[in-house]
């Protein structure tokens, strides 16, 4: 099974972290620890869905989407699909 390249997790892994940081005021331990415990972050890390094609803005309004509504799939770069 191929896995997504952790050079790219951890990528998107800073720059959605920074983005939690920026508008929630989290920690950068908790705002990782809110990232990387959601389903976002278990989607960008199953390369079958390819979500590192949506960029670090589009990731970090799914990751949103899910602490606001219970579901990424709530994201219009998702409900697009």
């Amino acid at each position: 099974m191929s896995r997504v390249p952790v050079d790219v997790l951890d990528y998107y892994d800073a720059e959605v972290v920074r983005r939690i940081i920026e508008k929630y005021g989290y920690g950068e331990r908790d705002a990782l620890e809110q990232f990387i415990g959601s389903q976002t972050y278990r989607m960008l890390a199953n390369p079958a869905m390819e979500m590192w094609q949506f960029g670090p803005e589009g990731l970090f309004n799914i990751w949103e989407s899910e602490k606001v509504t219970g579901s990424p799939k709530n994201s219009a770069y998702l409900r697009m699909l």
